[in-house]
């Protein structure tokens, strides 16, 4: 736990001394280089834990806090979400340094830095923290640095409502999870987790209708962190608004503390209802077919993104219900794949999403512009950021030989032998989950293959993109080294989904956990699969020789792209973000609900024609702005209540403690 201490002290300390030099040139630097440095110290215990499977002590500090102690642990589980919390912070500071100084001079980069810092050093809190009180504070903190981060360019209306937007949804989201934890410790007696779990084995444990409603409670609350269909709404806003390396951080990690969050509340819940592992397959299907569905019908990069985050969690949410089920089935195999893919697709997502919004903000850095139909042919101009972007897209596609592949494969493995064993209803809901997969990867093939070819390929569409170049190896080596972890994850599989199973054994009956050859068919499986990945990149490499030395002493020429019988092909007759989707929108038109404007050509001649579609999301236009209209014209009703005098707001605060003191004093009697 020192070296953990340790590097909270780092990233705290050198926040702080980052925000004295906000007006200096040392400001990016220090900020930069001290969440660096801490995110790596952090890394090296997680990693210990998880390889060596021994948790440490836990710390305790004195906090003067009603039901709170400053109370830290790094078990199995929490260690395995540090990891990509740590490792992908480290990454993203290394790429923001060089990103975030195309801002010194016209803005203070002490103040972001700052609450980079404190992002991630509460992140790593939440998922340490073993008291109720101390998690919500480190919640909190979570939310309110990373607004602040949202709204760095707070000078454009835009980014603005995507910081209220987010906001807002933020603070839903823990209001649920206030009430969860006061439940929780009213029922358990005190909000120390090691307290609540020897109150399970001491006692009955939860009411089936207590256990229930609080398990709704934090798939609610942590939902919406998460990003659960239909609590997504501030992610499509956040995500954009912020600077490229903040986006890959709390969309490679921040949102799965919430994931976090469900994983931990089926520990301390104790046994699990079969009812909540139909309801986690629902939800992951309704996001994870939902987030891809929406994100194909978006004309920005890095919301495009954001909406494949959407559709990664549901994927997540996918196999814990899978390993529920399998709880529920008696299939042990089932639930300890179900789990192990949950977890290790919480690995694999934070590498390649961020890996992919460092690529968007490369794009952005160099062309000034993040729309899709602004772009093209940046493949030759910016070659390195073009071959990690497209890595990044086949993992997020679920292909092999990467990493995406190994998650999503070890969760058909589970709903297959789910499938197998259950009932009726429960083979129904596994093949769901099958088929729901197999709809999720196709669409993010299509969805990438868009993405990819849009920006990457084709003939530059404006003079921006005609003009970029590549950017400094500050911001390609982080890159690069996600891309490679994408690969080394893959060919490391078996070792890596072996590390697992004890982590998983947090929340597995003792009779599922002394079944241990259920994992050997996939454990074998994931070696083949290894070694076919390695055996595909090495034919790529020959090929890439045999390709060099056939061609080293033969001239080679080059000529205009065949235009189909156009004397003088433009950039305007290439395939548009929207028209190369319309097949796949046009099918799912009922769904997105895709407001277009035509202006159809006149005439014989016609000078002009415009089509413009756009895509609200309709989650936010349905449900939530009417919540919001609501909500607003019932506050507006207690306008009278203000009167500016302040000895009125006096007499308002005097009645009200002689209410709650009234109210206390019933209780107690």
């Amino acid at each position: 736990m020192d070296l953990l201490l340790d590097g909270l002290i780092v990233l705290v300390g050198g926040g702080v001394v980052a925000l004295l030099l906000s007006r200096t040139p040392l400001a990016n630097l220090v900020g930069a280089i001290s969440a660096a440095i801490g995110s790596a110290i952090v890394l090296v215990p997680a990693v210990h834990v998880v390889l060596q499977g021994v948790t440490p002590a836990e710390f305790s500090a004195a906090w003067n806090v009603p039901y709170g102690s400053f109370t830290l642990l790094l078990d199995p589980l929490s260690a395995w979400f540090v990891i990509p919390i740590a490792g992908l912070s480290s990454i993203a500071a290394v790429y923001g340094f060089s990103y975030m100084a195309h801002f010194a001079g016209h803005k203070s980069l002490g103040t972001p830095w700052f609450f980079y810092n404190l992002l991630v050093a509460s992140m790593v809190v939440v998922v340490t923290a073993r008291n109720g009180v101390l998690f919500l504070v480190a919640w909190e903190c979570m939310a309110l640095t990373s607004y602040f981060l949202v709204v760095f360019e707070d000078e454009k209306d835009s980014v603005r409502e995507a910081g209220r937007v987010y906001l807002i949804a933020s603070h839903l989201g823990t209001a649920f999870l206030l009430v969860f934890f006061v439940l929780l410790g009213r029922e358990a007696g005190s909000l120390e987790f090691s307290r609540i779990a020897d109150w399970l084995d001491s006692s009955d444990g939860f009411s089936p209708g207590m256990s229930s409603l609080l398990f709704l409670l934090a798939l609610i609350g942590f939902g919406t962190k998460a990003g659960f269909m239909p609590l997504h709404v501030w992610l499509p806003e956040a995500h954009p608004a912020a600077p490229s390396h903040v986006s890959a951080v709390m969309s490679g990690v921040m949102i799965k503390t919430g994931i976090y969050g469900i994983v931990r509340t089926l520990t301390v819940l104790g046994t699990s209802q079969e009812w909540w592992g139909w309801l986690l397959i629902g939800v992951g299907v309704t996001s994870g077919i939902g987030g891809i569905v929406f994100s194909l019908a978006q004309h920005d990069l890095k919301r495009l993104l954001a909406y494949c985050s959407v559709e990664n969690v549901g994927i997540i949410a996918l196999g814990l219900g899978v390993g529920v089920l399998g709880i529920h089935g008696d299939a042990p195999a089932a639930a300890m794949l179900g789990f192990s893919g949950a977890l290790l697709h919480v690995l694999n997502h934070a590498v390649f999403k961020g890996l992919l919004f460092l690529g968007a903000g490369a794009v952005i850095h160099e062309t000034g512009t993040g729309t899709l139909d602004a772009q093209g042919g940046l493949l030759k101009r910016m070659p390195w950021t073009g071959a990690t972007f497209l890595v990044g897209a086949v993992a997020i596609s679920g292909l092999p030989p990467l990493n995406g592949f190994i998650s999503e494969f070890l969760m058909y493995l589970g709903a297959f032998e789910e499938d197998s064993l259950l009932t009726t209803s429960g083979a129904v809901t596994a093949l769901a989950a099958i088929g729901s997969l197999a709809l999720i990867g196709g669409l993010a093939a299509a969805c990438f293959t868009k993405a990819f070819g849009i920006v990457f390929l084709g003939e530059p569409r404006t003079d921006a993109s005609r003009d970029a170049h590549a950017p400094g190896w500050g911001m390609r080596i982080p890159m690069v080294l996600l891309a490679g972890c994408c690969f080394g994850i893959a060919l490391q599989a078996r070792p890596i989904a072996q590390r697992l199973t004890p982590i998983i054994s947090a929340f597995l009956p003792e009779a599922t956990l002394k079944e241990p050859k259920v994992l050997d068919a996939a454990f074998v499986s994931l070696h083949s699969i290894s070694v076919a990945c390695v055996m595909v990149i090495v034919l790529g490499i020959a090929l890439a020789v045999a390709r060099k030395a056939l061609l080293h002493r033969r001239e080679i020429g080059s000529s205009t792209t065949w235009g189909c019988g156009y004397a003088a092909p433009t950039a305007r007759m290439q395939y548009t973000s929207s028209s190369f989707a319309q097949p796949v929108t046009q099918f799912f038109a009922p769904v997105l609900r895709t407001i277009r404007r035509f202006s159809p050509p006149q005439g014989p001649f016609p000078k002009s024609a415009n089509l413009h579609s756009e895509t609200p999301d309709i989650s936010m236009k349905f449900l939530f702005r009417p919540m919001y209209r609501l909500v607003d014209r019932l506050l507006s009703m207690l306008g009278w209540i203000q009167h500016g005098q302040v000895h009125l707001y006096v007499l308002y605060l005097a009645a009200t403690m002689v209410v709650l003191l009234v109210w206390y004093l019933g209780v107690a009697v």
